[in-house]
């Protein structure tokens, strides 16, 4: 084996050794507000599907990557490479969705002060919850190409027209067809980062225009009021530009992967990489802004008692 195999092997099972434990233990503390307190805040029930897509992502992509760069190439048959291949394209796009409600949602809720109108804000929530399920059923239709497109690498002798991805192939195409495939996996993707860009540009602009008016109140009350809001929105915000980083990388690796007749070696872990660096790195970012989380593992580190968890 190589330095460099050795070197993106230890790099992919890092990023999955990190992720997949982080993202379970954040899945789990929303799960445990449920139970105990049989609701959750709606930007809560969104961040479990995030987590969710998330944990799919890496079960996917970080952990055969590992084993194919540990000398085992041939991991998947036809049919695994197809599932896998589709699994994986159905949770980046869950992880976009649930990324770009959240944010419109958030933009949303401190445009209007949805707290100040109950009937508004179930409104909205149902609403978000009705387009993170649609979001969920377009990418499982248009991931369905992925059916038709993979291929095992063993079983394969005639590869002049596949391309490799370690441990997969992809059917090529004609440049006509090639352009047409991305079109179809990346305009959803287009649609929902326009969304995401447009709630946090209004975001950022709310928040700016309430940091001007703080100039002008009692600097108590505005604190009380919109300290929770303030939190929130810059949490949701952290989380969308740490995202779009991530996601500008990824999705011009996967456009030249599209295009591209033969891609290099380089390309191909850069774009797989790339797509494992937000989920990794997601559910920390989120417990280091939720106090919650933050009290809920600092609790749990020993048996909490009956007395405290009614405090809770």
């Amino acid at each position: 084996m190589e330095t460099s195999e050795l070197l993106l092997g230890m790099t992919f099972f890092s990023l999955s050794i990190i992720g997949i434990p982080g993202n379970f233990t954040l899945l789990y503390h929303y799960i445990y507000i449920y139970i105990t307190r049989c609701m959750l805040r709606s930007t809560d029930w969104v961040l479990m599907h995030l987590i969710v897509a998330n944990i799919l992502t890496l079960l996917c992509k970080g952990v055969p990557k590992t084993i194919s760069f540990f000398g085992f190439k041939d991991i998947f048959n036809d049919m695994g490479c197809k599932w896998f291949s589709f699994v994986h394209r159905v949770s980046r796009g869950a992880c976009i969705g649930s990324t770009s409600f959240l944010s419109v949602f958030q933009e949303v809720t401190i445009s209007f002060r949805i707290s100040r109108c109950s009937e508004f804000k179930v409104r909205i929530h149902k609403c978000i919850c009705c387009s993170v399920y649609l979001n969920w059923v377009i990418y499982l239709f248009t991931s369905s190409i992925c059916f038709v497109h993979m291929r095992a690498k063993h079983g394969n002798e005639s590869t002049t027209n596949l391309k490799s991805f370690i441990y997969c192939y992809a059917v090529r195409h004609d440049p006509t067809s090639d352009i047409l495939y991305t079109i179809l996996l990346t305009g959803p993707d287009m649609v929902l980062l326009g969304l995401m860009l447009w709630a946090s540009g209004s975001m950022v602009l709310t928040l700016y225009r309430h940091k001007q008016m703080m100039k002008y109140m009692s600097r108590t009350k505005a604190s009380s009021r919109s300290s929770p809001e303030s939190r929130a929105t810059k949490t949701i915000l952290l989380l969308v530009s740490t995202f779009v980083s991530f996601y500008t990388i990824s999705s011009l690796c996967q456009f030249f992967l599209s295009l591209l007749y033969n891609p290099s070696w380089s390309l191909v872990n850069m774009a797989e990489m790339s797509s494992l660096l937000f989920p990794t790195l997601c559910p920390f970012l989120l417990m280091s802004q939720d106090c919650r989380a933050s009290s809920y593992l600092k609790r749990n580190r020993h048996f909490p008692k009956p007395s405290d968890q009614e405090q809770n």
